[in-house]
């Protein structure tokens, strides 16, 4: 009867608990997010090849010599066994190299640099951490928006993220994963939402006072005629950001409401992240050229020292 009890409370406790994931990472709505879920779980399981004995040998073993029990065998020279120490040695070191190959092909699968195969163009959007509100800009659409990011169902999207001054977390967990925003730098991230919906998204960061308000609703509509719909709502109602309206809207605000923008500077996300690097001249990310990364006079004292050099061997 006691174990009966037991069993059941431990059911009971099991199903409250996974009542309470609805929303979170173990409620995955888009393709990223159900690779991590079964990574998680599968991880999960795992690891609890070695807990699960341990906490029933535990139970059992106190209950096997208890004081009452005086007519157990007593030994006490016993000091190996080579069953015991094979099982307790290579158990685990099986379960590490299962798990290092897991991560491995994860590590790789789920690369969110990587764009999603298989989904078709991506949809760029440009984001924005400030204090404490999210920006974003969609460079395709020509618009921008604060706290309320929208793309259409299905579609995958290419993240381009960077901050305004602190750190901080961009994190969409029905989606998957979360990549931090971090001022003069570019971070990617590629997701996708397989069915329509609103989800939650927040820095997963804390950032200051104003960290509990900094979260925004991710909308996936159903067909891309909403996602259309959306963006002229935002062209006819929204007004323009230029620099001088940026440094407006830099200022550290709480629970900052949603806000839209129907005319937005071209290049600003490149001049926010450039901001930081003027004493260094300017940087392509991607090709990585030579001296990409010296500032503009630096480049010429080089370029210069070079020449020099080969005339001089010229010379001789």
């Amino acid at each position: 009867m006691l174990i009966r009890n037991l069993c059941t409370i431990a059911l009971t406790a099991v199903v409250l608990t996974l009542a309470g994931c609805s929303g979170g990472v173990l409620d995955p709505k888009g393709q990223v997010g159900v690779e991590e879920k079964w990574l998680i779980i599968i991880c999960t399981l795992l690891m609890l090849i070695v807990v699960l004995p341990v906490i029933v040998l535990t139970l059992y073993f106190a209950w096997k010599y208890r004081a009452s029990r005086d007519f157990e065998v007593y030994t006490p020279k016993w000091a190996h066994s080579t069953k015991i120490e094979a099982a307790v040695w290579s158990i685990p070191v099986l379960i590490i190299v299962v798990l290092g190959v897991i991560t491995w092909k994860s590590t790789h699968a789920l690369d969110p640099y990587k764009p999603l195969e298989g989904k078709g163009e991506h949809m760029t959007v440009e984001v924005v951490s400030l204090n404490w509100k999210w920006l974003f800009i969609y460079p395709e659409q020509g618009i921008a928006t604060v706290n309320e990011l929208v793309f259409p169902a299905d579609k995958p999207v290419a993240f381009k993220i960077t901050s305004e001054g602190t750190m901080n977390s961009f994190f969409i967990p029905q989606l998957g994963s979360q990549i931090y925003s971090m001022a003069g730098m570019e971070t990617k991230l590629h997701l996708i939402a397989d069915e329509p919906g609103t989800y939650e998204g927040f820095s997963a960061n804390y950032s200051g006072k104003g960290f509990t308000g900094m979260s925004f609703d991710a909308i996936a509509t159903p067909t891309n005629e909403d996602f259309d719909a959306w963006v002229e709502k935002v062209k006819r109602e929204g007004g323009e950001l230029d620099s001088a309206s940026y440094e407006a809207l830099t200022e550290p605000t709480e629970f900052h409401p949603v806000e839209y923008f129907a005319d937005v500077k071209d290049g600003l996300f490149h001049d926010i992240i450039m901001k930081f690097m003027k004493d260094h001249g300017e940087m392509n990310y991607y090709s990585k050229p030579e001296n990409a990364v010296q500032g503009q006079h630096e480049a010429a004292q080089h370029n210069a020292q070079h020449i020099g050099a080969h005339e001089t061997e010229a010379e001789e």
